[in-house]
This record gives C-alpha cells, sequence and structure tokens, in this order.
C-alpha cells in the first residue's frame, strides 16, 4: 500500500512523475537541423523518434490490465521509472540511428506502462480528488515537454549531442527516488478482476476522441519547430517557441484542474478548447511561421486543456479503479496508435514536399471530427452509459 501520503503530498509526486514522460519525445525537435547533421537523419526517420515511442506507450498501456494484476500499480509505476532511466542514459553512450530508435522503443514502452497505471491507483487511493490529482499529473506532463524543448539546443551547445540527450535522466532520478522514499509495494491488488461494462461503441468513441486530439499534440511536438527553422528561425529560438506553447499548455492544464469541478457537463469546455485548437491550426495553415504569438496562443491552450479533458471524460466513465484502470488502457492504447501516425504522416509529406501544410489540414479535419464527437459526452451521471 501507499504509505500514510496525503492527497496533497502524492499530487506532487504525481506531477514529478509527469515531467518525465514526455522530454525523450520534445527534446528531439528542436535539434532537428542536428539530428540531420550529426546523424543523417531523413524527415521520415526523424519522425520515427516521436512515432516509435507514441506507438509504443499505446501498446504499454494495452497492457495495462495484465500489469496491474500481476505487478500491481505501485510496483509497476517503479519498474516504468527504472526502464526510462535506463533508455535516456543509454542516449549518453550512442546517438546512432539504430540507438535512437531503440531507445525511443523504450522509452515508449516505460512511458506506456506508468500512464496506463496511475490512473488506476489515482482512482483507488484518492477517489474524492481523483479528478484533479489525474489533472495535475497530465499537466506535469505537458510541463515536462516545456522543461526539454526550452533546453534541449542550450544543452547541445554546451554539452554536445549525447550528454544532452541523456540529461533527461537526471529528473528521472529524482522521480524514481521520490517513488522508492514514499511507497511500498502494494499487495494483493486485484482490479483486473473487474470487466469494463461500457458498450464497444463508447468505448470506441473514447478511444477515438483521445487518439486524435492527442494527435495534435505529438504533430506539434515534433513538427513544430522544424517549421519555425524552416521559416528562418534559429534552432533555440525554435525550442524556446516550443517550450512557450508547452507552458501554454501548463497554465491550460492548471485552469482545468481548477474549474473542471464546475462543469459537471465536460461537453462545454471541450467544445471552446477544440475550437481554439483549430483556429491555431488555421494559422499553421495560412501563416505558417509568421503568427508566433497567436498560434502560440491558441494552440497551447487548445492542447493543454484538450488533453487533461480527454482522459477526465474517460475517467467518468468508470465506476471503479479496476474500471479505471482497464478503460484508460485501452483507450491509451489504441488511442496513442492512432496519435503515432501523425508525425509519421508529417515526415513523409516533408521528405516529399517542402510545405507541412498538408499535415495541418488533415489534423484541422481531425479536429471538426472531435467537436462532433464531444457533442455525444452527455455527462455520465446525468444519462445511461451507451
Amino acid at each position: 500500500m501507499l504509505k500514510r501520503t496525503s492527497p496533497l503530498l502524492f499530487a506532487v509526486i504525481a506531477f514529478i512523475v509527469g515531467l518525465n514522460l514526455r522530454p525523450i519525445l520534445a527534446s528531439v525537435g528542436p535539434l532537428f537541423s542536428v539530428l540531420q547533421r550529426e546523424v543523417g537523419l531523413s524527415a521520415t526517420e526523424f519522425s520515427l523518434l516521436t512515432t516509435l515511442p507514441v506507438a509504443m506507450m499505446g501498446l504499454a498501456a494495452l497492457s495495462g490490465p495484465w500489469l496491474l494484476a500481476r505487478v500491481g500499480a505501485v510496483r509497476g509505476i517503479m519498474i516504468g521509472l527504472f526502464i526510462l532511466l535506463l533508455a535516456c542514459l543509454f542516449r549518453g553512450f550512442s546517438a546512432s540511428l539504430s540507438g535512437l530508435m531503440t531507445t525511443a522503443l523504450f522509452g515508449g514502452a516505460s512511458i506506456g506502462m506508468i500512464q496506463a497505471l496511475m490512473p488506476a491507483l489515482i482512482k483507488r487511493e484518492y477517489t474524492q480528488t481523483a479528478s484533479t490529482v489525474m489533472s495535475l499529473f497530465s499537466t506535469g506532463i505537458m510541463a515536462g515537454a516545456a522543461l526539454a524543448a526550452a533546453s534541449a539546443e542550450p544543452l547541445f551547445s554546451w554539452l554536445e549531442l549525447k550528454p544532452a540527450l541523456a540529461m533527461a535522466g537526471a529528473l528521472t532520478l529524482l522521480a524514481l527516488v521520490l517513488w522508492l522514499t514514499l511507497v511500498k509495494h502494494h499487495h494483493g491488488e486485484a482490479l483486473a478482476q473487474v470487466t469494463v461494462t461500457l458498450s464497444s461503441s463508447r468505448t470506441g468513441l473514447l478511444l477515438l476522441f483521445f487518439g486524435v486530439g492527442t494527435g495534435a499534440y505529438t504533430l506539434v511536438l515534433a513538427w513544430l519547430p522544424p517549421l519555425y527553422i524552416q521559416a528562418g528561425w534559429s534552432a533555440r529560438s525554435s525550442g524556446y517557441m516550443l517550450a512557450w506553447l508547452t507552458l501554454t499548455e501548463v497554465v491550460a492544464g492548471f485552469v482545468v484542474s481548477a474549474l473542471i469541478g464546475k462543469f459537471p457537463d465536460r461537453r462545454v469546455p471541450l467544445i471552446a478548447v477544440l475550437l481554439l485548437l483549430l483556429a491555431g491550426l488555421m494559422c499553421l495553415v495560412f501563416s505558417p511561421g509568421t503568427t508566433p504569438v497567436i498560434s502560440t496562443l491558441l494552440l497551447g491552450t487548445g492542447i493543454g486543456a484538450l488533453f487533461p479533458l480527454s482522459l477526465i471524460v474517460t475517467f467518468d466513465h468508470a465506476r471503479t479503479p479496476a474500471q479505471a484502470g482497464k478503460l484508460l488502457s485501452k483507450v491509451q492504447g489504441g488511442g496513442y496508435m492512432i496519435a503515432a501516425l501523425m508525425p509519421l504522416i508529417a515526415g513523409i509529406v516533408r521528405d516529399n514536399a517542402v510545405s507541412l501544410t498538408s499535415a495541418w489540414l488533415v489534423m484541422s479535419a481531425g479536429v471538426v471530427l472531435l467537436i462532433l464527437i464531444a457533442l455525444k459526452f452527455k455527462p455520465v451521471s446525468a444519462s445511461p452509459i451507451q
């Protein structure tokens, strides 16, 4: 069981764990030119540094119920942090194409484990404050992306490529030490023995909603810095811009954490943030690289609020901790597989054309689809789950 950890302290620990779940992805975008020059990556190969870990996050998430039954949430998160630490540190020894791809796979798998197990742990141990703690966990994920994006190029200038990529391991080590200090192994866990009672159609909608929405996040995370570099910005400036965007996401995530209790009908905030996201994508379509402030605010607010909201909407459909673990493993598993496609599509587009406009247009169509899906998410307590 968890040691006698207050909800506030556990929320802080969950936030710190969340900080570690995106640096292995977010640190590569600002180094696009460096990786092309020193490793010889094509745009498609570069996109795989985001696509592979996101796909592995999906596969690992699908194993969530199995991990809950055989390892337990607390021990599983500890193992995930340890594997992530090794993946980060290995980049300090090898920045070859094979080394980067291997660490992307293992890093993504460990992140998927943590993201599958943490919600079930939150739902069980902190039922009364579950939505708030979950929001802070997801906000920590976005904050980690901001930190990695802002520090990637300065660390490269100071330490060169391999040590700069490995520095993410320092934060992972901190999270692992805190986790070992504040928790002990949980015994007798039976979360995976309860079945999810949602119909396949509702589960499919939740999966599609999470996948397409996260696709916007992964697309921007991987390809916004190269867009600004193509527009004439320096690598450091493009990294800072991605950092500002992800900081905007963090602020939006904190706002969701503070206000989500006032919106039992999640459709109200969902539609609002999706319209902001759509407007931000339109900025990239019609004025790429020339409206950084407006597009940053719109994209950051939209993505930053949508990510925790999509998890919370899924969370709302879970009646028990067991259902939370199983449902989120299905939604995240399939959703991340969908999200993994967007950076890859953009990389292929980039290798065959000068502009990324086609990728932004595809994502815009995806956001319109999300708006239509969001209209179906009536409050769970007010209507039967279908």
